[in-house]
């Protein structure tokens, strides 16, 4: 992957976490807090959030391909930056004021860290199954 491309998909994934968070958050106000509307200071947290999330993914690239043990090391030193770095982000705009706040939220990225890898894993096995089989009808084309 280029840095051009990199620097696409990074664009292309903030804008997703920042527009998933707000939907997610909207429908979810709607429900338990409809008379809540969102002030500039939200919107402001939410694309940090986004932003530092996204920024995080520059752990993971890499321009050549790498092996499956430092692929799996990269995902750990990914996984603890992005909960050190949320969690901190979070004390700093006082959304996390107590130790049990810090451990909510770390538990709660940890789910969603092991939802995505696992969307990831199913969607590259995909991947993987269907250049299979254009390997397959082409090696029977032969």
């Amino acid at each position: 992957m280029t840095t051009t491309q990199f620097t696409q998909k990074m664009i292309k994934d903030f804008l997703i976490i920042f527009a998933s968070i707000i939907i997610m958050i909207t429908i979810l106000r709607q429900m338990y807090y409809p008379q809540m509307a969102f002030d500039l200071r939200s919107i402001y947290i939410i694309m940090a959030f986004s932003l530092l999330s996204t920024l995080m993914g520059f752990i993971l690239y890499t321009p050549n391909d790498i092996s499956e043990k430092n692929m799996r090391i990269r995902i750990v030193i990914h996984f603890f930056t992005l909960e050190f770095l949320l969690i901190a982000l979070g004390s700093v705009f006082e959304i996390v004021t107590t130790v049990l706040d810090g451990i909510i939220l770390a538990v709660q990225i940890a789910v969603i860290y092991v939802l995505i890898r696992l969307l990831s894993w199913r969607n590259d096995k995909k991947e993987a199954q269907k250049i299979n089989e254009k390997l397959n009808a082409l090696k029977n084309n032969q």
